[in-house]
């Protein structure tokens, strides 16, 4: 088995093996996914979605948004079984690399405050909390 990653951006194709992958590997998997959120994600901006492959192999996500003003990222995931491998690194560089074609200088990630299994891959990436700030929020009906 080739242990490098393809890193390429996510299609129509994959959604179902997305969500799957997120109920398997993505911590706070309390959110109502469905397809068509991820649609209309890939139709908005089709290169956000990024997904990492070995051997055709799913076992990486990340979104990379750009909203025309802001750099975020959301749902970084690795499978369980290929984690500690660079895989979760490779997205965030790849992310960076994305953002840095919008002349992007400063990106913010959605890291849960109990995720202990990401923080080091966050801090390893060179982000760290901001504790200025906080997140509020508003559920939608």
């Amino acid at each position: 088995m080739d242990n490098e990653a393809v890193i390429r951006r996510g299609t129509d194709a994959d959604i179902s093996d997305i969500l799957d992958f997120w109920l398997r590997a993505a911590e706070g998997t309390d959110r109502r996914d469905d397809p068509a959120k991820v649609v209309a994600l890939i139709e908005r901006d089709p290169e956000a979605l990024l997904i990492a492959e070995i051997d055709g192999v799913l076992v990486g996500t990340l979104i990379a948004g750009w909203d025309g003003w802001r750099a975020h990222l959301y749902r970084l995931a690795v499978s369980p079984e290929y984690r500690r491998r660079g895989i979760g690194s490779a997205l965030i560089e790849a992310a960076e690399k994305r953002f840095a074609t919008f002349a992007a200088f400063r990106v913010d990630a959605m890291v849960l405050h109990d995720n202990d299994l990401a923080h080091p891959a966050w801090h390893a990436a060179g982000y760290r909390p901001q504790p200025e700030w906080s997140r509020w929020v508003k559920a939608l009906e």
